[in-house]
């Protein structure tokens, strides 16, 4: 009797979408694994590979599936009784350390949709905070659209420089490995501000980045209320 196929198969029987979802954000979250496979899945969790197309249609639907996990974690890194700037900033903070512990899931977030519980919640969520600020219609959406693509392409860029760089997470991090040599007579606006360059910080540009993106809400919400 093979003893081997017997317990794969029994461990498949108790496999359900949730222990599934488990086992992929394990593997995602390993230093320098970019990819969640089905092979891997299934070494995981001791089955067949195939077992997993059982509960999900296909590698997209595992992703998405995935995805969605990871909003919903970062959703709940945040206090809904703050103002409504607050709330936005702590959800892109929370989805940028979500996506740096999750990284090759996070890889997916510009790629994917996951039409799934936890998105709903934070397209929700993110419309209510600009809606309270103060936006309708179509700046409402245009502001929805830009806060969203920017946060989510972000952590996409993280998350890779972290699954290359074997899950290092220091906030730190340049954008230059070494010192700008350049001729200053050949590149004049370079060399003007060659330290400032040298001094930035991917942590620093993403909050900065968020910020313009709230004062644009504020600056846009002000000059709708005071329109004739």
């Amino acid at each position: 009797m093979d003893t081997t196929t017997s317990v794969k198969e029994d461990k498949s029987k108790r496999l359900d979408r949730a222990v599934i979802v488990k086992a992929g954000l394990e593997i995602a979250a390993r230093p320098q694994n970019n990819a969640v496979s089905v092979r891997a899945l299934g070494t995981e969790l001791g089955v067949d590979p195939t077992a997993i197309y059982r509960h999900f249609t296909s590698k997209d639907d595992l992703m998405r599936a995935l995805l969605d996990e990871l909003q919903s974690a970062a959703l709940n890194r945040v206090s809904m009784s703050s103002s409504w700037r607050e709330r936005l900033r702590d959800l892109a903070w929370a989805t940028l350390e979500i996506g740096i512990e999750y990284p090759a899931v996070a890889l997916e977030s510009t790629v994917l949709s996951t039409n799934g519980p936890a998105e709903m919640e934070s397209i929700e969520f993110i419309l209510a905070a600009l809606s309270e600020a103060g936006l309708e219609g179509t700046a409402l959406v245009h502001h929805y659209a830009l806060f969203s693509s920017y946060v989510l392409s972000e952590v996409a860029g993280f998350a890779r420089g972290r699954s290359v760089s074997g899950g290092a997470t220091d906030e730190t991090d340049g954008w230059f490995d070494g010192p700008l040599l350049v001729d200053p007579s050949k590149h004049v606006h370079i060399a003007a501000v060659a330290s400032e360059l040298r001094e930035l910080r991917d942590g620093d540009i993403f909050k900065l980045g968020i910020e313009l993106i709230l004062d644009s809400v504020a600056r846009t919400a002000s000059h709708e209320t005071n329109q004739p």
